[in-house]
Order: C-alpha cells, then structure tokens, then sequence
C-alpha cells in the first residue's frame, strides 16, 4: 500500500470486528466511514436525533481532525435516518455544523442499523489540497 494512504481508527468495536477504518486520506480526499453518535459502546442522545446528529458529525469531524482538517474542508455530507419525520431536527444539526461551508449534500431514509437505538449515521467527504 502506498506511504500516501493513511488510515485512523476510532475505537468503535464495529471497526475492529467488520475491519475497517474510521477514515482514510488518499492524496488530496479523506473520506469518513459511516459514523454515529457512540462514543466507545456509549450511545449519546438516545431517543434525539438533533443530538444524535450533533454528536455523529462531531465525532466525523474528529477523525478528519486527525488529518489537520476541520469543517472548512468538507466537501461532501451524507445523512442516514431512520425516520423521515427527524429530516427538520438533523438538518438544524447540519446547518449548525455546515452553514458557512456548504457541502453538497444527501439525506436518506434507511430501514436501520445495526443498533435498532442508532437514529442518524453521518459520513463525511473532505479536501485536503
């Protein structure tokens, strides 16, 4: 693999047991892998998807951190819900996060995930050039 890959794990067990990373940066894009708002095997705004949403794109912008980036360099925002009636409550987290950056952007609604208590998984897209 080439010295211009790198790779940052999070910690979260589906990492490991699924075997993949958090992030990768390949030349000038890291991309963020599906995040939600666990942290460890701690489920954060159980039941609130604003607050599943604000803790899901902070920890994404936590692991694109890690590459000395930061929501100025967010190219490309994907929002997974598992309700279409949580669409107003997750874009306010997004705006919050995104309103000066813009990204394009695409929200779906999905059957669910695999912690039925998961409302909201956010994956990120950014520039490094």
């Amino acid at each position: 693999m080439s010295d211009a890959v790198r790779r940052v794990q999070s910690g979260s067990p589906w990492e490991e047991s699924f075997g993949f990373a958090r992030a990768v940066a390949a030349g000038d894009r890291v991309l963020v892998a599906g995040t939600t708002s666990f942290k460890g095997d701690v489920l954060y705004g159980e039941g609130d998807p604003y607050e599943q949403a604000k803790v899901a794109f902070a920890n994404a912008l936590d692991a694109i951190g890690e590459f000395g980036l930061d929501a100025e360099s967010v190219l490309r925002t994907r929002m997974y819900l598992t309700h279409a009636r949580d669409v107003d409550e997750v874009g306010r987290a997004h705006k919050e996060f995104f309103d000066s950056v813009r990204p394009v952007s695409t929200l779906l609604i999905v059957d669910g995930f695999v912690d039925s208590r998961i409302l909201v998984e956010v994956e990120l897209e950014a520039f490094r050039g």
